[in-house]
């Protein structure tokens, strides 16, 4: 390992077993230093590389310093992102992946949602049908994108919502890649949702996302297909 990939891991180590906490401030740059036993630009170059790995936060002024960062989910979706245009996540993947996750959520949603949180879902529901009947594509997508993070939220751990947000968030870049499509069935779609998991039907609740769902993600992949044929016959 390069010294300044050593020096991450040491500190990445330390974060996992509780010697650094959230919050806490690492030793200044000439001690750190010397612990290590590299010379500062090195030291630098490990601090930039856990900076972008938003383990910690570099503070500049007199009460600067280099700082642990509390939890942010932000770092899954920037990384799937990432897997998503290296080429390593297909579309046909994450469209699988936002099907099977999407199931187990609303299972869970059939349990635990609350009053608020069905208010919440018929809110969204509301503003998606506003923004349909506005012809406002950006604004319809970004409010079914939402959709599906309140519905994570009722499973109130962060693992799930966690996932789905970096779901959502690569199905941001893809929509955006293949344009706009008809998805007139989804509202409807998702106030039958919104009627079963008020009842409680986890049976027909996970039957109608599904369904949706998939229908959904064939066209995507149809507009994604042509677009990837257009782009071939371009570059001939």
């Amino acid at each position: 390992m390069r010294a300044a990939d050593e020096i991450e891991a040491q500190i990445r180590d330390l974060i996992a077993k509780g010697q650094l906490r959230p919050g806490d401030k690492l030793p200044p740059e000439r001690d750190l230093a010397l612990r290590f036993n590299v010379s500062r630009n090195t030291l630098r170059e490990a601090l930039r590389a856990l900076e972008q790995a938003k383990l910690i936060e570099l503070r500049k002024g007199a009460y600067g310093g280099a700082f642990v960062m509390h939890g942010d989910a932000g770092t899954i979706t920037n990384s799937m992102r990432d897997l998503y245009h290296l080429g390593a996540i297909t579309p046909l993947q994450l469209t699988d992946a936002r099907i099977w996750l999407s199931k187990v959520i609303v299972e869970i949603a059939c349990e635990m949602a609350t009053d608020a949180d069905l208010q919440r879902l018929q809110a969204n529901i509301d503003a998606t049908s506003a923004a349909d009947s506005r012809g406002d594509f950006e604004e319809r997508a970004r409010l079914n994108r939402e959709f599906h993070l309140v519905l994570a939220s009722i499973t109130r751990n962060p693992i799930i919502e966690s996932t789905m947000k970096g779901v959502m968030g690569v199905l941001a870049d893809f929509i955006q890649q293949i344009g706009p499509s008809d998805n007139s069935f989804i509202i409807p779609s998702r106030r039958r949702l919104l009627k079963h998991i008020r009842a409680r039907d986890t049976s027909a609740a996970t039957t109608e996302m599904t369904k949706a769902l998939k229908k959904l993600h064939v066209q995507y992949l149809a507009q994604w297909t042509t677009r990837q044929a257009q782009t071939a016959g371009d570059m001939r």
